[in-house]
């Protein structure tokens, strides 16, 4: 298979990034686009939740026990790095029926871990060639795709909720995916929980001020912070839910 179309979300923390990157996944399976690779990139995301999946094993603990087996000499007898690397990624994998999802978790730790990064990196690569599309739910400051850990990317979509303030956040991330020159197929922006589904003139303003391409605006809707207090899959919610039509309507209008 071809390499997928790599679909990242980002922004700050508490604008319903993780529901929206979850109910894109859900589009995808339901408009049969699989198979779909879903990498939770964000240490502070409960992307898993949001789906409604068991949370599995994180890389940033693999990473940290193979460092340690590196260093203690404790790599099984007849197994090089790159089997055993292989071994533990596999177990970090985990299978649903539409889609299959990896959680990267925290990556800090003392001493150098290039080596481990680099065979991170290796099982990525090896592992996204058989799927069409991969979806990534990322902290604010993107650190997977600017580490290179994680591909190209072809559809960026920034979050914001409905302040200028939120408004503001996005627009330094996009400066900053300027400047490291990710290059994106396309990015835009998403302005999530407006009030019935229209932008404040003000909002409109701060918007065209920063330059930042607006690809749609999902309304404020109670079902999903029902939902969510509920400690619901809110990727599961009805197709007819307003969040979901909108949404929907955004993903068709830039081609996905």
């Amino acid at each position: 298979m071809a390499t997928p179309h790599t679909i990242a979300v980002a922004g700050k923390g508490g604008v319903g990034k993780t529901t929206t990157c979850g109910m894109i996944v859900d589009y995808l399976c339901k408009k049969k686009q699989g198979p779909i690779l879903v990498v939770d990139a964000d240490a502070n995301s409960n992307l898993n939740e949001v789906l409604g999946v068991e949370e599995g094993v994180s890389l940033g603990t693999i990473r940290e026990e193979m460092a340690q087996a590196e260093l203690k000499g404790t790599i099984p007898a007849g197994m090089t790095k790159a089997d055993y690397a292989d071994m533990k990624f596999s177990d970090a994998l985990i299978e649903e029926d539409d889609f299959d999802m990896i959680v990267m978790g925290r990556t800090q730790g003392k001493g150098c871990y290039c080596y481990v990064n680099g065979v991170l990196k290796t099982q990525i690569d090896k592992y996204a060639k058989n799927y069409r599309y991969l979806v990534m739910d990322n902290e604010a400051g993107l650190e997977h795709v600017a580490r290179g850990t994680l591909p190209h990317v072809d559809t960026m979509l920034l979050i914001s909720d409905c302040s200028r303030r939120g408004i503001q956040a996005v627009a330094r991330i996009a400066e900053m995916i300027d400047e490291m020159k990710l290059n994106p197929g396309q990015m835009g922006l998403i302005v999530n929980r407006a009030p019935d589904g229209v932008l404040d003139p003000g909002v409109k303003e701060e918007i065209d001020k920063h330059g930042l391409k607006l690809f749609g605006v999902l309304p404020q809707d109670d079902a999903v912070f029902r939902s969510d207090c509920a400690g619901e899959p809110t990727a599961k919610l009805p197709d007819s839910d307003p969040v979901k039509v909108a949404l929907r309507g955004i993903l068709q209008s830039i081609g996905l």
